[in-house]
């Protein structure tokens, strides 16, 4: 994906020049802005999160493993601080945690524009673009094309670029485009590629946005693809709305390997369940040519309705690790909302990725849901680092305790059992006088977890920047676990196992770095209380 507007991409030529104005304009924007010194805001660039040392950056792309390096491609406009000008960014990490910015992989051109996709390893050499020694590595991208006589412009298809030295540089296809509509679309984006071992070949799932349509192809030499299928949930379409970044992935439901489910991930905007963009799925079966969900809600229901990926409001273009090997698939998504992305106020950069998490699927409350968790070598990471426990802390009606602890940056993890309370939860990113946090809170009686950043710090900086996030939780035997990991400008909040994600921006003070947890109306018990505080 380059864009989530056809505006955008008409205009796309008219966006870089404006881009490059907007840059020169920002340092004096940014200062108005709390902390910052020369357009600078040093004090929100993520230490758990990757984000570029400038410019802009929205969708993950391509993202893969190899010789035990990850891979991590991004839209990228390195003319500027807003969408534009979109080549694929690189970066490399042997961890999921410490991010290594690397060269422009595939530029942007006068008559082409790069938008999302997805990278295999083509360890067979079934394309003829590499060798036996030298399998190549491929990236099925978007190209929107300008001033080229065979496509209008501002059209868009699927093209092709390979690496043979696993992923230093790039070499566009000789062929491209590999896959065209017919009439030429401006909507035709995102291609996912996947090996579907049943039918022994390879899949390659596209959307054309503005229809909410997810279109299937397959192919036997990753280069010539013919038509599967057509998803498109009945009365579901949405004038206005755009589909985007489609992910289709196979999990076993609780862990069976002979109940194996399909699961379709796309990306909204908007109409998502915390307004502007967002991540939905539906669970359901693929028989290698047809996609099939188990069920839908009714025509017409509101976006409560269906299954969401994150409860938060920023969390948009999920995308799946390729070539991870047979453990749980790991997915990566763009930290942000296209309500207000081009007002985040960071500089010298905007934007940043979401953690990496291993997704699993689970019945819940009667239902194929999907699980989160950070991903394992995270998880490993936070193992290694210093780690504050408390024993079981009691907190009575209307009182509070303050966690001795102190961070910009932390893994908190913690159990709320309920004694009398009606609400009960945490203040992360919180000031000395108690007056600017981020509230994690769980209401027993009504079964809804929230996460309020109405009083998290700058909050001002756009009208569409929503406050409060709300979600239904059950609480087996009054008891809810809530895995948190706060960063300098996020919070990203895995509960109960990671049965529900609540993703959320934020954008403190200097000198939020306390922790709090309160009960209100009667007692709570707080337990398994651990803190880890990365040296960063």
């Amino acid at each position: 994906m380059g864009s989530t507007a056809g505006r955008r991409i008409v205009h796309a030529r008219w966006g870089r020049i404006l881009a490059a104005c907007l840059l020169s304009l920002l340092p004096m924007a940014a200062r108005a802005q709390d902390g910052a010194q020369d357009g600078q805001t040093p004090q929100w660039r993520p230490a758990l999160h990757f984000s570029p040392a400038a410019h802009w950056m929205n969708d993950p792309n391509g993202p893969f493993l190899l010789d035990g390096t990850y891979h991590l491609f991004y839209q990228y406009n390195q003319a500027g601080m807003v969408w534009g000008h979109t080549s694929w960014g690189h970066a490399t990490s042997p961890d999921l945690v410490h991010w290594h910015e690397d060269a422009i992989a595939i530029p942007a051109t006068a008559n082409e524009d790069i938008f999302s996709g997805s990278v295999i390893y083509d360890r067979q050499n079934r394309s003829g673009l590499g060798s036996a020694s030298a399998p190549p590595l491929l990236a099925f991208h978007t190209s929107v094309f300008y001033n080229n006589p065979a496509h209008p412009d501002g059209t868009q298809a699927q093209s092709l670029s390979y690496s043979l030295d696993r992923g230093a540089s790039w070499r566009p296809y000789d062929h491209n485009p590999i896959l065209t509509l017919h009439p030429d679309s401006r909507q035709f984006r995102d291609p996912s590629v996947f090996w579907y071992p049943d039918g022994k070949c390879w899949v390659m799932a596209t959307v054309v946005g503005d229809a909410q349509v997810v279109k299937l192809y397959r192919s036997t030499d990753l280069l010539h693809w013919s038509f599967l299928s057509d998803f498109q949930p009945s009365g579901y379409r949405k004038p206005g709305m755009l589909w985007e970044m489609p992910v289709l992935v196979s999990l076993p439901l609780d862990g069976n390997a002979h109940d194996k489910r399909w699961v379709m991930i796309v990306s909204v905007n908007p109409w998502s369940i915390a307004g502007g963009s967002g991540v939905q799925y539906f669970v359901g079966r693929f028989d290698g040519v047809t996609f099939t969900p188990d069920s839908l809600p009714p025509a017409g229901s509101d976006p409560a309705a269906y299954d969401w990926l994150d409860h938060g409001a920023d969390h948009y273009a999920t995308t799946r690790f390729a070539n991870t090997g047979p453990g749980a698939p790991l997915l990566i998504g763009w930290m942000n909302n296209w309500d207000y992305a081009d007002a985040v106020p960071t500089a010298p950069w905007r934007g940043q990725m979401t953690l990496p998490v291993a997704l699993a699927l689970k019945t819940v409350e009667g239902r194929p849901t999907l699980v989160q968790t950070p991903a394992p070598s995270y998880e490993d990471w936070v193992r290694r680092q210093g780690v504050a426990t408390y024993r079981d802390r009691v907190v009575g009606g209307g009182q509070s305790w303050r966690a001795p602890v102190r961070g910009d940056v932390m893994d908190i993890r913690l159990t709320l059992r309920r004694g009398g309370a009606a609400r009960a939860g945490i203040v992360v990113r919180q000031t000395p006088d108690g007056r600017t946090g981020t509230v994690i809170s769980y209401d027993f009686a009504k079964g809804n977890l929230t996460l309020d950043r109405g009083h998290s710090g700058n909050v001002g900086f756009s009208p569409k920047f929503s406050l409060v996030h709300i979600a239904h939780l059950a609480a087996p035997g009054g008891v809810v676990s809530l895995h948190l990991v706060v960063d300098r400008s996020s919070v990203e909040l895995f509960a109960n196992g990671g049965v529900l994600r609540m993703t959320d921006l934020i954008f403190p003070p200097a000198g939020s770095d306390r922790v709090s947890l309160f009960s209100d109306g009667g007692s709570t018990r707080f337990s398994a209380i651990r803190v880890a505080t990365p040296a960063r």
